[in-house]
């Protein structure tokens, strides 16, 4: 654990936190279908309900709202929500461009935060929610739901005691395959009924409405968001880290571009990254015109996200010197290459619910976060160092203590950028 990190969890430790009956009232900023789904397994925990629901599109508020139960009240403005005095935590499930700034009004309102990966949209808003953090009293976790898996601490003390032998290598990867059209493209146009544009847009550019820069498909613009680095690769880095005992890359380089995909989107459709850590070399891999990933399947055994015969999407691969482990957010498999370890697998379960509701056993005292946001901050920094090095073409040196590109003002510029008037972090 770094001194960063202990810092952030002491703070959490120290926040009010409510009896194990108490009520927990939360509010949910950004109502679309991630929001309502963790919501969802939030509100499974005992006495936990929503009573605010904010989201720029009235359609997705109201949606909210109705889910949520008469006892609910609808906004379309974040503020205006935050300043609730009943709420007890807040859900940050926007668009990746807003985490960082309705984050933070969360917090500094004085409440308990979920906050979505990737946590930032660049890396010094990331550093600004950590911050904000460790001046409150407030319970800050990010939604890596990955830590709160149960098969990943297995491969963790796999790893960690020596039984997989010296690891030196380690691959991660996302694949899918939506050539050659993509998100496809549309006219620019008036935005639907009970949709504030500019409100959506906030510290982006300002530009017209086009349908494919909103709703699921904002992913795939630079203006919203990292692309699938950020999106996918963010909760592999995350459990690298974990697995690995890691904290930061010192060494970045990577290739790609947008070669296929003949869509509205300005996001690479191929790539692959770098990552000298000091123990091992990391390699991120991702296509979004080839869905195959690893291949090789243990029969009867299940693969996140698995299409076709023989295809492994998403995933992690350690290689060791006594053998392989290949594992993914539902499972593991273990391959010999020799008697120093045995062959072996496992399958669970997405564990999406688990880290909701371990968010609210945190509020009420009863866990210590998993997924605090120093932690979150730092995986999701991984993977804008990826975005960074592409944009350069450069293999860059990472100063982790200092946050910055020594030497590289290229680089160290899209260590942030400069939000529209009047939002800043």
């Amino acid at each position: 654990m770094t001194r960063r990190s202990f810092a952030v969890l002491t703070a959490a430790s120290a926040a009010r936190v409510l009896g194990a009956n108490d009520r927990v009232r939360v509010g949910l900023i950004g109502c679309g279908g991630r929001g309502r789904y963790v919501a969802r397994f939030m509100r499974e925990a005992p006495n936990v309900e929503f009573v605010a629901m904010c989201d720029v599109y009235r359609t997705n508020a109201e949606s909210g709202r109705e889910w949520a139960g008469p006892q609910a009240r609808a906004f379309g403005d974040y503020r205006r929500l935050v300043e609730q005095k009943d709420l007890d935590a807040v859900m940050v499930s926007t668009p990746d461009h807003w985490h960082a700034i309705a984050a933070i009004a969360a917090i500094k309102a004085g409440k308990h935060v979920y906050v979505e990966k990737p946590i930032s949209y660049s890396i010094h808003e990331g550093r600004a929610i950590v911050q904000a953090a460790r001046q409150s009293k407030q319970l800050v976790m990010a939604g890596t739901q990955q830590r709160s898996a149960t098969h990943f601490p297995e491969v963790a003390e796999l790893i960690q005691n020596g039984r997989l032998g010296k690891v030196r290598f380690v691959r991660v990867w996302n694949f899918t395959n939506i050539a050659p059209n993509g998100i496809g493209k549309e006219p620019d146009s008036a935005p639907p009924d009970g949709l504030d544009w500019d409100m959506y847009l906030g510290p982006a550019p300002k530009v017209p409405f086009n349908m494919k820069r909103f709703l699921s498909t904002f992913r795939y613009f630079k203006d919203y968001a990292g692309g699938t680095i950020t999106d996918y690769g963010t909760h592999r880095f995350d459990t690298v880290h974990q697995i690995m005992g890691a904290d930061a890359p010192h060494t970045v380089s990577a290739s790609g571009g947008l070669f296929e995909l003949k869509h509205a989107g300005d996001q690479p459709d191929t790539m692959q990254v770098t990552y000298e850590y000091p123990e091992f070399i990391m390699s991120y891999e991702m296509s979004n015109i080839s869905a195959h990933g690893l291949g090789g399947r243990t029969p009867g055994m299940k693969y996140y996200n698995m299409k076709g015969e023989l295809d492994r999407p998403h995933g992690m691969a350690f290689y060791g010197t006594n053998g392989s482990i290949f594992a993914d957010r539902i499972g593991y498999e273990v391959y010999p290459d020799n008697d120093n370890i045995a062959r072996a697998s496992k399958n669970t379960t997405d564990a999406t619910g688990l880290h909701a509701k371990h968010f609210v056993a945190c509020i009420r005292g009863l866990e210590k976060p998993k997924a605090e946001i120093e932690v979150g901050h730092r995986a999701t920094t991984v993977a804008h160092l990826g975005n960074i090095a592409l944009r350069t073409g450069k293999k860059l040196k990472w100063d982790a203590v200092r946050e910055e590109f020594p030497g590289e003002p290229e680089a160290n510029k899209w260590l942030h950028r400069e939000p529209r008037a009047p939002w800043r972090v």
